[in-house]
């Protein structure tokens, strides 16, 4: 099958079976999605959504959390992979948010990359889902889910490359869907370990599925 065919069947199966898709985290503002993006690195999201509720409560704004210490944040974000690293991401983030941007978050790679915490992956989860940008964000499931399918070649070793990849095949306003596509099939499907492969709807198109039934 040629690639260009492979992206438009699987294009329409997600459509089909995943008209929406959105990010499973919990968030009211673009504020609260860079916190929040900010503390799913390498967490789950349900852990992060146990924890942003008294977040958000007791820091409403940015100049709310710039004004606060890392030690008061710490508390608030113990639970969560590498909290000391990240309680200081978050109140340097608050901070330059509030000095730099006047409050706001900035819907540009290059300004929010600049962000303490902020790597190109959030960047892109927040330049997708807040500004609706043709953007990719990369994270572990997308990668997975993407060399498994077939989508991306296996020269493509690193995130970079797969989001170059994915960018230059996918039709550009389907970017920000498919971004949650691949994550959520990689989350409750396509899993690391023990994939549902004879649930998975993409068995018969799967470059990997294939080869392991001979196909």
């Amino acid at each position: 099958m040629r690639k260009q065919e492979l992206y438009a069947s699987v294009i329409g199966y997600f459509q089909q079976t995943m008209p929406v898709a959105e990010t499973e985290l919990h968030y009211e503002n673009p504020y609260q999605l860079l916190v929040a993006v900010i503390l799913s690195a390498q967490c789950t999201d349900k852990r992060v959504n146990q924890i942003t509720p008294a977040l958000f409560r007791d820091f409403p704004t940015p100049e709310a959390l710039a004004a606060s210490s890392t030690e008061v944040v710490f508390g608030y974000i113990r639970s969560v992979s590498y909290p000391n690293n990240k309680a200081r991401h978050l109140t340097g983030m608050a901070r330059m948010l509030v000095e730099e941007f006047g409050g706001e978050v900035p819907d540009t790679l290059e300004q929010l990359i600049r962000l303490p915490g902020v790597g190109r992956k959030t960047a892109n989860v927040i330049q997708s889902v807040v500004f609706n940008k043709a953007a990719m964000a990369v994270d572990t499931h997308v990668f997975r889910v993407s060399h498994r399918i077939g989508l991306v070649p296996k020269t493509c070793t690193t995130p970079l490359a797969t989001e170059r990849h994915l960018v230059r095949h996918l039709p550009q306003a389907l970017i920000p869907t498919a971004h949650h596509w691949l994550i959520l099939h990689g989350r409750y499907v396509c899993t690391a370990r023990n994939p549902k492969c004879s649930e998975c709807g993409l068995n018969g198109l799967c470059k990997e599925s294939l080869k392991l039934s001979g196909g």
